[in-house]
């Protein structure tokens, strides 16, 4: 599996972002997409993450109601939609990607992901 992060930039706060996740490689039946972000100085931690089948959510409390995850299933792309930006959201931001069948509230944590694209630096000034 090969993934293609892209769309990150610099943006004042209260801005938005879309990056986007390009998927390549197989099939993506029963598998889990997510982002994960690293801040400076910072373990890398979970954001938000989506089931390729359903379309299933989960987010991360920092990021509840500001970001939204979706994907497309004929570009086999998923997307992160930052709206509402703050300077803590300042980070380099990951998608990932494992097949799974556990429950997608479940998975937090980087072990819970096989694959991993490059990062995309997303920076939000004040």
């Amino acid at each position: 599996v090969q993934l293609q992060a892209s769309g990150g930039g610099s943006v004042q706060a209260g801005g938005s972002l879309r990056l986007s996740c390009a998927a390549s490689g197989r099939t993506f039946e029963n598998w889990v997409m997510g982002w994960f972000r690293q801040a400076p100085g910072k373990e890398r931690e979970f954001a938000a993450s989506i089931t390729w089948n359903l379309g299933t959510t989960s987010y991360a409390d920092s990021v509840k109601g500001r970001f939204t995850i979706s994907r497309d299933k004929a570009r086999r792309t998923v997307y992160l939609q930052m709206n509402s930006l703050k300077p803590e959201d300042t980070a380099v931001y990951f998608c990932a990607a494992r097949r799974t069948v556990l429950s997608i509230a479940t998975m937090r944590a980087e072990s819970d992901f096989s694959s991993w694209g490059q990062g995309t630096l997303v920076t939000v000034s004040s």
